[in-house]
């Protein structure tokens, strides 16, 4: 008896210990995930330090930094260096966020929390798994963390607000893609206006699955046509995106390098990404009815 239960523990301390690794995934099929942009300003207070694809934001403000997202685990050296190069201090960043719990987002986000010693903020129903790494992911088989865990030190919900100096964001709950993925709409002005920012989180469909074959996220359909349904209803003057890729950042880049906000101004393109991923999600339906 005393054997099986020594054989027992083992094998659970074995298994545990196998769900603590972390194993990004491979991202080498999306280039443009790693690719060097230099950093700019967006409008006002708002700056781009991401890569090509993978969005990252830098609000700055007298009493510190915010940064939102983070990227690859590979984008931490790249992420500080783009605020460096800006003229801005890395102990400065003083509140952590993110638009969902994926690696892509948060894969970097450990390591820049302990440099910079700022305060992480994420929507509730995302807490769980930014704080195991991945491994509760709906959407994953929880064998291995996807990214380094991470303590939240406050937790959000839809119409929180998140105030550093003069500037007030406000957090939206948009899930589907993640179960808290979200998005965030503030003010900045510069010289010239005051400008309303919506950084969105695109439902994009991430899953294979049926949305009825998957028990760990029973909601999913409907917090899907909800995020749909209330991000049409939106009001802003500029749009950005978790991607580059969503709201043309490449094609706009050459304009934006050189201080143009109105390049991120086009509200057509935005509603033209969410009447696409809305035929995806009726197809979606659709095809678990057959």
């Amino acid at each position: 008896m005393r054997k099986i239960l020594t054989v027992f523990l083992f094998t659970v301390i074995s298994v545990c210990s196998y769900a603590q690794v972390v194993k990004e995934p491979d991202a080498t099929k999306y280039p443009e995930w790693t690719r060097p942009v230099d950093p700019f300003r967006i409008a006002g207070n708002l700056y781009y330090v991401g890569t090509a694809d993978l969005g990252c934001y830098l609000i700055t403000t007298k009493s510190g930094h915010i940064l939102i997202n983070t990227g690859l685990a590979s984008s931490q050296t790249l992420i500080l260096n783009n605020i460096k190069k800006l003229g801005f201090k890395i102990n400065d960043v003083k509140i952590l966020l993110t638009t969902q719990a994926h690696f892509d987002h948060l894969g970097a986000m450990a390591a820049i929390k302990k440099v910079t010693g700022a305060k992480l903020l994420a929507d509730y129903a995302d807490v769980p798994v930014v704080e195991d790494g991945g491994l509760s992911d709906y959407d994953l088989d929880g064998k291995f963390r996807t990214f380094n865990p991470i303590k939240a030190d406050r937790i959000l919900h839809n119409g929180d607000h998140i105030v550093l100096g003069d500037i007030n964001l406000t957090m939206l709950h948009h899930p589907g893609h993640t179960k808290g993925s979200c998005s965030y709409l503030f003010n900045v002005k510069d010289k010239s206006r005051t400008y309303r920012v919506l950084i969105a989180n695109l439902p994009t469909i991430v899953t294979d699955k049926d949305f009825n074959a998957i028990p760990a996220y029973p909601r999913i359909a409907s917090d899907y046509a909800y995020t749909l349904a209330a991000m049409k209803k939106l009001k802003f003057d500029i749009w950005l995106a978790s991607h580059g890729s969503q709201f043309n950042l490449l094609q706009k880049y050459k304009a934006a390098k050189n201080y143009n906000p109105s390049v991120f101004m086009d509200k057509q393109s935005y509603y033209q990404e969410l009447n696409e991923l809305e035929d995806q999600y009726q197809k979606k339906l659709e095809s678990q009815r057959r």
